[in-house]
């Protein structure tokens, strides 16, 4: 598929603040701010960050600090949570800490939900005692924040200060069709995790167009599938940038989350078979290649999902290989890019 045959959908960010070897959380986050600056120019609606605990490879476990620090550094950007996991917290807490993001950048800040521990279970456990209890309470607890956020208030007179009229936007995100009908019957935005759990894609898109319900925030249906994408110049240096992410991949299947390690010439020397067939499996929606290569796939991948918007996930060692991946992905769906095949 040529590059004028791409929607002109808006495109953004998912972002880890990964911690690569040989480099601090603090590069980790000092890289993330400048790719939000850069991807602020590129032309990006948002960039969201995730919350995850006890990983030696992310340094997002404070999400809304990070988001507070990114929105600071920008202008324009939309930035916000990948999610934030709200059965690790009070919703009140939630509701003052993006209210109070909100009140300083306004209009430029989302609430990304999802009900997963974003970590181990033992440290699941130590984050939250009840958790499985907050687990049954997530969709009740996602109208408690709309009510926080709302100009009324919450009806029971405890009161987010700041966030009670701030209007924050609420998406729902997740992985499988529960979440899918959770989306659709609030009548919110809905994220899909394609970039790492993609076997309910097909099922829960069709769930939630087919259940949407319209409500105040939002009439009709908004779908954002989240898939990987390493642009470059050539598809095997595509693949090769990739094989960082392979590497990363693997640690989650293997239960190693060491640091990113740099991109190796043979990724068959560092995984079993069983290994590789398993990271194939959860990365079966993504994307290295060359500009060409990543026009083909993607306009397949968004004619298939029907998309109203694509969120990208591009995590390549190397900081400078890494701006330029998204730069190029930037180029091809504002339609600039000139492919040659």
């Amino acid at each position: 598929m040529a590059t004028d045959q791409l929607p002109n959908i808006p495109f953004s960010i998912l972002d880890l603040a990964l911690i690569k070897e040989g480099q601090t959380p603090a590069d980790a986050i000092s890289n993330s701010r400048d790719l939000a600056q850069h991807a602020e120019d590129f032309g990006y609606t948002r960039f969201w960050m995730a919350e995850h605990h006890n990983m030696e490879n992310i340094a997002s476990s404070a999400t809304s600090v990070l988001i507070g620090h990114v929105a600071e550094a920008t202008s324009t950007l939309r930035v916000g949570s990948g999610g934030i996991m709200l059965p690790n917290h009070s919703p009140l807490i939630i509701a003052e800490q993006f209210g109070t993001l909100a009140t300083m950048y306004p209009d430029r800040i989302d609430l990304g939900l999802g009900r997963a521990p974003g970590t181990d279970q033992q440290t699941a456990q130590t984050i939250r005692s009840d958790r499985m209890k907050a687990v049954r309470n997530f969709p009740d607890n996602i109208k408690r924040l709309q009510q926080y956020f709302s100009n009324e208030g919450s009806p029971d007179g405890i009161q987010a200060i700041p966030g009670k009229g701030t209007q924050v936007p609420i998406w729902i995100l997740g992985s499988s069709t529960d979440s899918a009908h959770l989306a659709a019957a609030l009548g919110l935005p809905y994220v899909f995790a394609s970039h790492f759990a993609p076997q309910q894609l097909d099922a829960a898109s069709r769930i939630y167009r087919d259940h949407f319900s319209p409500s105040e925030q939002l009439e009709e249906p908004y779908f954002m599938p989240c898939i990987n994408v390493v642009a470059a110049e050539t598809d095997r240096q595509a693949e090769w940038l990739a094989t960082s992410l392979k590497q990363m991949m693997r640690g989650v299947v293997t239960g190693e989350r060491k640091p990113v390690p740099p991109p190796v010439d043979d990724i068959d020397s560092v995984w079993t078979m069983q290994e590789r067939a398993a990271v194939q499996q959860m990365l079966s929606c993504s994307i290295f290649g060359s500009q060409s290569t990543v026009a083909t796939q993607l306009g397949n991948f968004l004619e298939r999902t029907n998309a109203d918007e694509i969120m990208i996930a591009s995590y390549v060692y190397d900081q400078q290989q890494r701006i330029e991946s998204h730069r190029m992905f930037a180029e091809l769906m504002q339609g600039n890019a000139a492919l040659t095949h």
